[in-house]
């Protein structure tokens, strides 16, 4: 016990001596330095000081560069930020480490200048990162439609995992340059990463699922969408799930990862609605009129102010010669849209009857057959009178 006490002792005394060596050395090769370049000093500190004034100058730009902006999430205002959060410390260092050079300073102090340029160049660049990372964001969900919503609800978290992020690396920048082996620490960071990623994966998934919604803009809030068997309207983009008012009236809630799983109809982006019918015309009709059909159905539609996207025959059906018309409705209202296709059904039953085509009913004929085959008649022979007895 007492020669382990003793050796810990001589260790710590000869670090302390290793020390002030250093000190030592470090204020006399300053001392050296500061009598025999005194005059290169001196132009030194009056350019560093120049340098930094204008340094200066140009990061009081960065309120105004941000105010115009007038929603204070565009560019000029995210880049007006990122200016403002200079630190003077960091401008002081930058403007030491121009003019370093001109006043050749010992190993020592170039050394130290070193160290103290790369600690406050390294965080003054993951502040900067942060910042515009973070007005990016901004930036992209400045339309009004997404106030309030996912952003508002995440901006604190995102706030939180970008900061943490870029200042965990800029730590390992500044510590790998200490000279200190960062590999242990770079695999904790990423063990412990990965724990927390797979404790909290349920809620990651959905808040990186909100950010691609704001990103990406599949839809916004007041869209009308449908998915699978639902339709409705967006009322709001969450942190977590996205809502929808169906047009049954009920509140429908899923997750923005399912909901981004799924295929998205956005029908408020459709420049118009197609309305299809399918026509039966009978089989009586004769052929210089049935081959009318056609332009009398583009007539109609027009005279509503649609558009035909088809309109001719189909096939021939069981009872009647099938006519396909399909009308496209400008815009994505379907009150319109309805409007349309009753007034264009009434105009097509009125002209119908104006030019005596006839949209028959379904019929079917049943025929008997006796026993060995032949058919029976379905009335007595007695009514049936021959076109020669009538005459």
């Amino acid at each position: 016990m007492t020669t382990a006490s003793n050796t810990a002792a001589q260790r710590a005394a000869f670090d302390a001596d290793a020390v002030g060596a250093q000190v030592n050395s470090l204020l006399g090769s300053s001392v050296t330095w500061l009598q025999e370049r005194w005059l290169e000093i001196l132009i030194a500190i009056g350019a560093g000081a120049v340098i930094a004034l204008a340094l200066f100058w140009l990061r009081r730009l960065g309120p105004r560069l941000a105010r115009r902006s007038a929603s204070g999430k565009g560019w000029s205002a995210v880049l007006g930020r990122a200016i403002e959060r200079t630190n003077a410390f960091f401008i002081i260092m930058l403007s030491a480490k121009l003019v370093s050079g001109y006043a050749a300073t010992p190993p020592e102090v170039d050394t130290t200048a070193t160290f103290l340029f790369t600690v406050a160049a390294v965080f003054q660049a993951a502040i900067w990162a942060r910042e515009l990372i973070l007005g990016a964001i901004e930036h992209r969900t400045r339309s009004e439609h997404y106030s309030g919503e996912a952003l508002v609800s995440a901006m604190g978290l995102i706030r939180l995992l970008v900061s943490f992020a870029v200042f965990a690396i800029a730590l390992v920048v500044v510590l790998d340059n200490l000279g200190v082996n960062v590999t242990g620490l770079v695999a904790g960071l990423g063990v412990g990463g990965i724990a927390i990623g797979l404790a909290a994966q349920g809620i990651f998934a959905d808040l990186f699922a909100a950010l691609a919604i704001i990103f990406d803009r599949p839809f916004r809030r007041g869209d009308k969408v449908s998915y699978d068997n639902t339709s409705g309207v967006i009322e709001a983009i969450g942190l977590k799930s996205t809502r929808i008012r169906a047009y049954t009236g009920e509140l429908r809630i899923i997750s923005n990862r399912k909901l981004l799983d799924k295929e998205i109809q956005n029908v408020t982006l459709r420049d118009h609605i197609r309305v299809g019918y399918t026509i039966g015309v009978a089989y009586e009709t004769p052929p210089d009129t049935l081959a009318r059909v056609p332009q009398i159905l583009t007539e109609l539609v027009e005279a509503e102010g649609a558009k035909v996207a088809r309109a001719g025959f189909d096939t021939f059906g069981a009872s009647s010669i099938d006519v396909v018309l399909q009308v496209d409705t400008a815009g994505d209202d379907w009150g319109v849209a309805h409007a349309t296709r009753n007034r264009l059904m009434v105009a097509i039953v009125r002209r119908f009857a104006e030019e005596g085509i006839v949209i028959p009913y379904p019929t079917q004929t049943t025929f008997t057959a006796a026993p060995d085959g032949t058919l029976v008649m379905p009335y007595s022979e007695q009514l049936h009178i021959a076109p020669t007895e009538a005459k």
